[in-house]
């Protein structure tokens, strides 16, 4: 069936001709952005042996904070880029976050996991010019991947065959795709003509981050606090040992010239700070929004991170919604640019993505709107509500991240695997640095000698079966087992009530059974040119 809306997918009628662009330069993927979801995605690429060209309007990184947290499933992303031992010592593990009403009163206390179901703390805060210096340094270290600072693209155009991108350098660039990571003003989106939805939250901000001259433990500073306060909501968090956030809501945009002086910002955190224990970095003001666009590919054009979707802060899930877009891109292109899978393969993007993020951004927008009413009657009878809840509760609620929507996934699929410890018989580690990334199929030892393994490792699939101890081939070979001391990944696989599990280089399930066979056919299935 044609679709006219993406001419990559349809077969040229005869009198068609393939029309290409005079071009200057000629590359396979061409990223418009680069901070942190547009250097993820070129490095994802770059390393799956594709050129990259990444755009960037800022003379260089930008240097400022704004993003200050990512999760446990993101920081395995990470691990698969090769970053932690150059992130770790930057970042600070989260171990609660507490809201409390103006009175002080402890109306919410979450606890965070120090190692939770992706091998990792579930919160990390994280200062996001470490994190940008990282992944240039990554992005700069592979052969493949350019990237251009002080760059502004300035046109875009499309046919059945490429992208045509003009830059504010006089020069043409044309790639087989395009993904504008370009931000919420995103001019990749505009060229496109997508409209955005709104999905009903809009409040002015004023973001204030210090540099501390003593740890943050020194100055007893919350580590991370949400107060409920009719008369001024506020969120204050220590994002590293010698930084610090304050957030406050503002009544209205007028304020924003007035409240972001020097003097009126240290007046609101006085309480806190003086001008002896910091320096303000940065002042910023914000309109916390929740838009998503309506279309998030257009021909050879892809939206990913703010251009394609923009949820308020509340939740800590607006870095690590741009980097699942990234990890979900960047494995269909791969399969796309290798000729194994046909282009249509890229819809699945936003049919996967599309309901995960407008979950995440509904009960960020419910936090947020618990957050800041300003209403002193129904603040009241918010507090009595969640106090209630609190001690009625043994533990507290942990909220829990929803599963892609329908899309690359056969029967079983769509949730998000976990890592736990694993040994190979030389040395324990985490499950991605014993056995590697990529596609891979997980299964219970019992069930690896029925397993078609050389044709498996022949379309790159990395098998792996869980046992008490480890015996068979070395890491990372068709057909090893690992030993699974914590039995992490046997109690994952029995909760499932599979005795296998596909699972796709994103991390998350592709098919899941009892029938090892048949999710491997599955597999096979996917991974086969022509099927």
């Amino acid at each position: 069936m044609t679709n006219d809306r993406h001419p990559e997918n349809r077969t040229p009628s005869p009198t068609e001709v393939p029309s290409f662009t005079e071009a200057t330069e000629t590359v396979e993927i061409a990223v418009v952005g680069c901070g942190p979801v547009g250097m993820t995605l070129a490095a994802l690429l770059g390393r799956a042996g594709h050129s990259v060209v990444a755009l960037e309007r800022y003379p260089g990184l930008y240097g400022l904070p704004r993003a200050a947290s990512f999760d446990g499933e993101i920081m395995r992303a990470f691990q698969g880029l090769g970053l932690v031992d150059e992130l770790a010592p930057t970042l600070r593990t989260q171990d609660a976050y507490e809201w409390r009403n103006g009175a002080g009163d402890l109306l919410i206390r979450q606890v965070f996991r120090n190692v939770g179901a992706s091998g990792w703390a579930d919160l990390y805060k994280f200062h996001q010019p470490d994190l940008e210096a990282a992944l240039h340094s990554l992005c700069t270290s592979l052969p493949n991947v350019d990237l251009r600072f002080g760059t502004t693209v300035t046109g875009l155009s499309q046919d059945r065959d490429q992208v045509t991108l003009n830059t504010s350098d006089g020069a043409t660039l044309a790639a087989r795709y395009v993904i504008g990571c370009d931000g919420g003003n995103s001019f990749v989106r505009n060229a496109l003509g997508v409209e955005q939805d709104d999905l009903g939250f809009s409040e002015p901000w004023l973001v204030c981050d210090f540099t501390l001259r003593r740890p943050a433990a020194d100055l007893r500073l919350p580590s991370m606090l949400q107060i409920g306060d009719p008369e001024g909501p506020t969120t204050v968090i220590t994002t590293g040992d010698e930084r610090q956030r304050f957030c406050f809501l503002l009544d209205d945009d007028d304020d924003f010239g007035r409240e972001r002086a020097a003097d009126a910002v240290w007046s609101r955190v006085g309480r806190y700070l003086s001008r002896d224990d910091a320096d303000i970095a940065r002042t910023a003001t914000y309109t916390f929004q929740s838009l998503v666009a309506r279309r998030w590919r257009d021909g050879r054009v892809l939206l990913a991170g703010d251009a394609a979707h923009q949820m308020p802060p509340f939740l800590g899930q607006g870095l690590c919604s741009g980097v699942r877009d990234a990890l979900n891109i960047a494995f269909k292109l791969d399969l796309v640019l290798r000729g194994v899978r046909g282009a249509e393969v890229l819809d699945t993007y936003q049919s996967e993505r599309e309901p995960h993020v407008r979950g995440v951004t509904a009960t960020s927008m419910e936090l947020g709107r618990q957050h800041t009413l300003r209403d002193p009657v129904l603040a009241r009878e918010r507090d009595r509500t969640l106090m209630a809840h609190r001690r009625a509760l043994r533990e507290p609620d942990r909220i829990r991240l929803p599963d892609l929507g329908p899309g690359l996934f056969a029967s079983g699929g769509g949730q998000l695997s976990v890592q736990g410890r694993v040994s190979d018989g030389r040395r324990t580690g985490l499950l991605d640095d014993v056995v590697g990334g990529g596609f891979r199929l997980l299964v219970a030892e019992q069930a690896l000698p029925r397993l078609n393994q050389a044709q498996l490792s022949d379309l790159g699939v990395t098998v792996v079966g869980f046992g008490p101890t480890a015996t068979g081939a070395s890491a990372g070979a068709a057909g090893a087992v690992v030993a699974d001391p914590d039995g992490t990944h046997r109690r994952w696989l029995s909760d499932l009530g599979a005795t296998a599990a596909a699972v796709r280089p994103d991390n998350y399930v592709y098919a899941a059974g009892p029938d090892a066979d048949a999710v491997t056919n599955q597999l096979l299935a996917l991974l086969t040119p022509g099927t």
